[in-house]
């Protein structure tokens, strides 16, 4: 019990919700030109970046690995962006790329990189995480079908993406004390992020991601406190909705990174969600049913208050 507590006040220094960067290949030929853009935040998290960044990605067309030439990695503390940029030769000219990313395997397990190609007026995008670490871009335009399936796939994956996302449906479901309050609770959470999506690009505000995670951290603790302290409280579907609109800026600043399609990507979400809270309801029932002596939904409650505070207070700190 002792270490499972520690191992919980330890998870919120790793457990990143906003964890992605972005790079550009300019392919001219059989030349290429790299540039990566890495948040300052992860650069702790890789010894060496300016050899293992570019360790962990790799480029390859007709089967041989491109070459690199030259590269250079700097700090630019203005855009708080730790920046490579690198010159490749590949064996021939690109007609199609394959491509390996796994910046995930030494930043943070959430981590997301949005990479952007060009040959000429051809233009391809790929996505990796920890579970896509391999993508081919053929330089042709995507149909509607494939558009739709690879952003409705990120929002999915996204939502899910980490223990964070996870821990905070977990809270949602241990809130609803019925039924029908549940289908409140996630039907309002799930309106205050599409709100926030929809009325985040109309601001002039821009958050910042470190206020990403630690409002994330706070909607946690504040539905365990509301679960604990307030067991009777009333219009506790209006607190759903309004931490679901902390929880949309996650996807806002996702949505800013890769361009993609709001739609999709939330719709992705929400299929993601809604089936993630059904499950946790129901293994909640089943447990409190068998094990209703050990009050197992203060005892989680507990948890989760724990480790909202203690994620708060990392992220606050930077």
């Amino acid at each position: 019990m002792i270490r499972l507590w520690a191992a919980l006040l330890a998870w919120p220094a790793y457990a990143h919700v906003v964890s992605m960067s972005s790079g550009d290949l300019t392919i001219d030929g059989s030349r290429a030109h790299y540039e990566l853009r890495m948040p300052l935040y992860e650069i702790v998290h890789v010894p060496a970046p300016e050899r293992a960044l570019l360790q962990h990605i790799r480029f390859a067309s007709a089967g041989r690995d491109a070459r690199l030439l030259a590269s250079t990695c700097q700090s630019d503390p203005a855009r708080q962006l730790y920046v490579c940029t690198a010159d490749y030769e590949f064996a021939a000219p690109v007609d199609r790329l394959e491509i390996d990313c796994t910046f995930a395997a030494i930043t943070v397990p959430t981590h997301v990189h949005l990479l952007r190609a060009d040959v000429g007026d051809k233009h391809d995008q790929g996505l990796f995480d920890l579970s896509f670490t391999h993508a081919t871009l053929r330089f042709r335009p995507p149909t509607a079908v494939e558009i739709a399936a690879t952003e409705s796939g990120a929002g999915l994956m996204r939502a899910l993406g980490g223990p964070v996302q996870i821990l905070f449906l977990a809270a949602l479901a241990l809130a609803a004390r019925t039924r029908k309050e549940l289908l409140a609770l996630a039907a309002m959470f799930l309106a205050g992020q599409i709100a926030s999506v929809l009325v985040a690009p109309h601001t002039a505000w821009q958050p910042a991601p470190r206020f990403v995670e630690a409002a994330a951290a706070l909607t946690i603790a504040y539905l365990a406190v509301e679960i604990l302290l307030l067991p009777e409280a009333g219009a506790r579907w209006l607190v759903a909705g309004v931490l679901g609109v902390f929880h949309g800026l996650y996807f806002y600043l996702f949505l800013e990174t890769t361009g993609y399609r709001p739609a999709f990507v939330l719709a992705g979400a929400a299929l993601a969600e809604i089936a993630a809270i059904a499950i946790l309801a129901l293994l909640f029932a089943r447990i409190g049913r068998l094990a209703r002596v050990l009050r197992p939904v203060q005892v989680s409650a507990s948890a989760l208050l724990l480790f909202g505070m203690a994620w708060f207070f990392v992220r606050l700190r930077g």
